[in-house]
């Protein structure tokens, strides 16, 4: 029975978790990969701090416990994939440059299986990555790249094989989730709730993917590959953050029995699939309204199987390492027939602002008569059925008129055609934008 051989590249907070979890459980993922599994080497910079947090004796690093510089890191990295006996290397280090591309280029053309959690990199190369594993006949396992522990690759890939995707929404960002579950729940502003998220290790020093959509975007975009056979770029899908949402849109969804939450969302329609990342009011009577905190979930509905929940945590040391050490294990057993080819189905993305859905519209005024005529008139122009209309908000410090309007379906250029008539209408009066936000039902 032959071992498999592991490397690691990075022992950071994800390749440390993978390193613990591969040496505390060697007998049991002998048991379900069919043969040892064995974790031969660590590649990092600073070898003692990471034994010291993960628990790792120092032997098993490269350079024998001592600092690496990135000369010698190079090094040793030439070593490892010019090695015959090592089967797979993981890939732990993070980010979407360039050089980092090269890594995992060179681990496949060194005829080594990949394991990876590293969004941004499979969003931005995954073409160029997928076409190398091909080429190399080598297996790449990412499950741990969209939502961390919650296997949804593997049970699209596997358990709903058999299946036609027709929609996917989810909470894909943990960070975000946080921060709008303390708007919606005590009442903190935004900027209240991110420094929470920060002092509780939920968000880092620059939040910055988190909160403005690209983190939930990079998983977005994996899923739609994965789902619907589409490539995309950089600016293909419509992302946007949570930081434009206040403590007063919080008080709208909770009186339209809603909550705001970051949604991925994607729907396969007749002549493509139209996807964005953006907050929207989820409907109570919607699963994912309580998914709360730092949780993660993605709800998928099939054609034959109808809805399907995974829910979990999306981030993690131990958790997100749990995820990678399963595709080790699947590679383990299956080796090449566990390669998977995402070609292009032919679907394309089509526009989101053609899409039909409800809206909510939240408008910032002038407290002067006769705006709600105004607003109801331009959205009747567009043949738009309104489902309510709110009462006016007082906002402590504000004198004017702070009210929403929800709409029946309808599409995102009706809306905003409605919005441009009322601006024209009656253009002093608007304090601020009306605020657009989708409605999932």
């Amino acid at each position: 029975m032959n071992t498999f051989k592991v490397a690691i590249f990075g022992g950071g907070t994800v390749g440390g978790g993978v390193a613990r979890i591969l040496r505390e459980n060697s007998a049991l993922l002998e048991r379900r990969a069919g043969c040892p599994v064995e974790l031969v080497t660590i590649l990092d910079l600073f070898p003692s701090a990471s034994s010291k947090r993960h628990g790792i004796p120092l032997e098993l690093y490269c350079g024998n416990g001592g600092d690496l510089n990135r000369d010698e890191a190079s090094k040793y990295m030439a070593q490892i994939l010019s090695n015959p006996e090592i089967d797979a290397v993981v890939e732990t280090i993070g980010g979407s440059s360039d050089y980092i591309l090269q890594v995992v280029l060179d681990i496949l053309h060194s005829k080594k299986h990949l394991i990876t959690a590293n969004k941004a990199l499979l969003a931005k190369h995954g073409t160029a990555i997928m076409r190398a594993a091909v080429e190399n006949q080598r297996a790449i396992g990412f499950e741990a790249s969209v939502c961390g522990a919650i296997p949804v690759i593997k049970g699209i890939n596997d358990c709903m094989s058999g299946d036609k995707i027709e929609s996917v929404s989810g909470i894909m960002n943990g960070t975000s989730n946080y921060i709008l579950t303390k708007m919606s729940r005590e009442g903190l502003s935004f900027y209240e709730a991110l420094k929470g998220a920060q002092a509780m290790g939920y968000a880092e020093a620059d939040p910055t993917l988190d909160i403005n959509g690209g983190d939930a975007g990079h998983k977005l975009a994996i899923l739609l590959r994965i789902l619907y056979g589409i490539e995309t770029q950089p600016g293909d899908i419509p992302v946007s953050g949570i930081d434009t949402i206040n403590a007063e849109d919080t008080r709208i969804a909770e009186e339209t029995d809603a909550v705001i939450k970051l949604i991925c969302y994607a729907q396969r329609e007749q002549n493509g699939v139209c996807a964005t990342v953006q907050p929207m009011m989820v409907k109570k009577s919607n699963v994912l309204s309580d998914i709360n905190n730092a949780t993660n979930a993605i709800k998928l509905v099939g054609a034959y199987s109808r809805e399907n929940l995974f829910v979990g945590q999306g981030a993690g040391s131990l958790e997100t390492g749990s995820a990678i050490v399963s595709d080790i294990v699947y590679i383990a057993r299956y080796g090449t027939a566990s390669l998977r080819d995402y070609p292009s189905s032919g679907l394309s993305l089509v526009s989101f602002d053609s899409h039909v859905m409800p809206y909510t519209i939240i408008f910032d005024t002038e407290d002067v008569p006769g705006i709600t005529g105004i607003v109801t008139t331009a959205i009747g122009k567009q043949e738009i059925n309104i489902d309510t209309v709110s009462h006016n908000m007082r906002v402590s410090g504000q004198a004017g008129a702070l009210f929403s309007i929800v709409t029946k379906p309808c599409t995102l250029t009706q809306i905003k055609a409605a919005v441009r008539d009322m601006q024209q209408t009656a253009p002093s009066i608007f304090v601020k934008e009306p605020k657009i936000i989708p409605v999932l039902a």
